[in-house]
C-alpha cells in the first residue's frame, strides 16, 4: 500500500472491454447448441465449429437481434449496415486460424453509460462502439500439454469497448456492475459471470496529475466479478505508480490476475490492431437494417435500472438496498408492482425483507421466490401493519415464504406467530403484571424516573402472553395503569 500523498501525484485512468455472451440457442455461425454449461467437452460442436474443409458459416439471425437491443440499452445508435472481419492470429482453440470479429463497421455505435457511485453521484461513461464476434473455444492446461474444448467456439459475443473516462477503481466497479445490470434487465445475456457470460477487460494507464499524455497502458484480461475488476485496477494503479517513481518504464502488455494474490502477473506484449492482419469476411454478407425494423427489435426492451430507480423515490430506501433489489430484475419487477398495487408502506418493508435475505447469503442464487405472488408478499406487510405480527415474526415469515408458495397467514397460524392486539385481552394480562410483588420495584424505578425499567415490565407481559402481545400496545397500557 503506497502512501497517500504518492498516490495523490498521479492519475489513473481506464477503459473497459467487455464480453457479453448472446443468449441464443445456437451459435453465431453454426446450428450447434449455445449452452457448453455441464456438457462434456466438444460435445456442443459441429462441422462449422471444427473449421473443417468447404464449411460456410451462416449468420444467427437472433444474434443480430440481441445486439441491436443491446444497443439501446447503452443509449446508442444503430448502424445501418455493418460488415464482418476476419482477425488472424494464432488461435489453438479456433480451428478457422483466425476470428470472426467486426473490426471497421460495428452494428453498435457510440453510446454511453451512467453508473451510479456509492456518494450518490455518477460517472459517465461513453462508449466508443460495440462490435459481435464469435467467442474462441478453451484451453486447460496440464504441466506439459494442453487440451482443447471447442464447445465455446463460436457462441456469439457482443464486445462493448468503452471510451477512457473511469479514473478510479471505485468508478470501474461502478461501470462494470451497471453494464451487468442493462445487459441482463434488456434480456441480451444471462449474465452468469461465473460460467462466463460477461468477462471484462480492463485497461490501466498512469500518468502524473496534469498530464496532456496518457501513460503507457496494460491490460487485465478476463476478469468475471465486479470486486475483481476493483481490485485488479486498484493493484495496476500502485503497481505502475511503484516503477514510475522508480524511473522505469511501464510495459504495454496483457496481463492476467490472480483472485488469491490480488496480483497481475505479465502474460504477453500487446498486440496492435494491424499485428492481427484484419481483412473483410468473404463468405458473410453485411447487415442491412432499416429504421423500422430496428425498431422492431428494441420494443422488446423491458424497464432498464433507471426505470425502477426513478419509481422507488417515494420509498426513500438506503442505497445498498436499491442495490439488493437492482441486483435481479425479478425483485425489482416484484418490489415496483407491490409499490403500484398496495402502496409505498407495503413496498418499503418487502423491499427490506429482500434486502436483508440477500445479504445472509453467500451465493448468487435467487434467494426469493419471485414466482409467489405479489399479493402475497404484501399481505404479510399489511400484517404487520395492523399490529397482527411483530417484525421479527414477519422475518421468519418471510424466510419461510422464500422456499414455501403458502398464504401468510396460514403460516403465521401454524406457527403460532399471530400478535394479540385485543386491547381488552392484553389489558388484562398488564393488570397482574402490575399486581405481581415481583414488579414493585421496576414500578419504583420507573416513577422515578428511570426509564429503562419498562423493559422488564414489557418482558413480562411478553411471556405471559406467550410472545403473542403486542409489545408498543403493552407498554402504552402499562403506562396508562401506573398513572390511575
Amino acid at each position: 500500500m503506497i502512501e497517500a500523498a504518492l498516490r495523490d501525484k498521479y492519475e489513473m485512468t481506464i477503459g473497459i472491454e467487455c464480453h457479453v455472451q448472446l443468449k441464443t440457442a445456437s451459435k453465431l455461425f453454426s446450428g450447434s447448441d449455445n449452452d457448453a454449461r455441464d456438457k462434456e467437452a466438444n460435445l456442443a460442436t459441429g462441422p462449422i465449429d471444427f473449421g473443417l474443409p468447404g464449411m460456410l458459416p451462416v449468420l444467427n439471425h437472433e444474434a443480430v437481434v440481441l445486439a441491436v437491443r443491446a444497443g439501446k440499452a447503452l443509449n446508442a445508435e444503430i448502424a445501418k449496415v455493418s460488415r464482418f472481419d476476419r482477425k488472424h492470429y494464432f488461435y489453438p482453440d479456433l480451428p478457422k486460424g483466425y476470428q470472426i470479429s467486426q473490426m471497421y463497421q460495428p452494428i453498435i455505435l457510440a453510446g454511453y453509460v451512467d453508473a451510479p457511485l456509492v456518494d450518490g453521484s455518477s460517472v459517465h461513461v461513453r462508449i466508443h462502439h460495440a462490435h459481435m464476434e464469435e467467442d474462441a473455444g478453451k484451453l486447460t492446461h496440464h504441466g506439459t500439454y494442453s487440451l482443447v474444448d471447442l464447445n465455446r467456439a463460436g457462441t456469439p459475443l457482443i464486445e462493448i469497448v468503452s471510451e477512457p473516462d473511469i479514473h478510479s477503481a471505485e468508478e470501474a466497479k461502478a461501470y462494470a456492475t451497471e453494464l451487468h445490470r442493462l445487459m441482463t434487465y434488456a434480456e441480451v445475456t444471462n449474465g452468469d459471470l461465473y460460467h462466463g457470460n460477461m468477462r471484462f477487460d480492463v485497461n490501466i494507464s498512469v500518468a502524473p496529475k496534469g498530464s496532456i499524455e496518457l501513460g503507457k497502458r496494460a491490460e487485465v484480461k478476463n476478469l468475471n466479478s465486479f470486486r475483481s475488476v476493483e481490485r485488479a485496477a486498484e493493484y495496476e494503479f500502485e503497481r505502475q505508480i511503484e516503477l514510475l517513481e522508480k524511473g522505469e518504464v511501464v510495459v504495454q502488455e496483457t496481463r492476467g490476475w490472480d483472485d488469491a494474490t490480488g496480483k497481475t502477473s505479465s502474460q504477453r506484449s500487446k498486440e496492435d490492431a494491424q499485428d492481427y492482419r484484419y481483412m473483410p469476411d468473404a463468405d458473410i454478407p453485411p447487415i442491412v437494417l432499416t429504421d423500422e425494423e430496428i425498431h422492431d427489435m428494441q420494443s422488446a426492451v423491458g424497464k432498464l435500472p433507471s426505470y425502477y430507480r426513478q419509481e422507488w423515490q417515494s420509498l426513500a430506501l438506503d442505497r445498498s438496498v436499491n442495490e439488493a433489489l437492482l441486483a435481479k430484475r425479478e425483485y425489482a419487477e416484484l418490489v415496483t408492482q407491490i409499490l403500484h398495487e398496495h402502496g409505498d408502506e407495503a413496498a418499503r418493508k418487502v423491499a427490506h425483507w429482500i434486502a436483508s435475505a440477500m445479504s445472509q447469503t453467500e451465493s448468487d442464487e435467487t434467494v426469493v421466490m419471485t414466482n409467489f405472488s405479489a399479493t402475497g408478499y404484501a399481505k404479510l406487510a399489511e400484517m404487520v401493519s395492523a399490529n397482527e405480527l411483530s417484525s421479527t415474526a414477519a422475518k421468519e415469515i418471510f424466510a419461510f415464504l422464500l422456499t414455501n408458495d403458502r398464504n401468510p397467514r396460514d403460516v403465521a397460524e401454524e406457527k403460532n406467530l399471530l400478535q394479540v392486539s385485543d386491547e381488552g385481552a392484553v389489558r388484562a394480562i398488564v393488570q397482574e403484571v402490575l399486581a405481581d410483588p415481583a414488579s414493585a420495584q421496576s414500578i419504583a424505578d420507573i416513577k422515578s424516573g428511570q426509564e429503562k425499567a419498562i423493559g422488564y415490565l414489557v418482558g413480562q407481559v411478553m411471556k405471559r402472553s406467550q410472545g403473542k402481545a403486542n409489545p408498543a400496545l403493552a407498554q402504552q397500557l402499562l403506562r396508562q395503569e401506573m398513572e390511575k
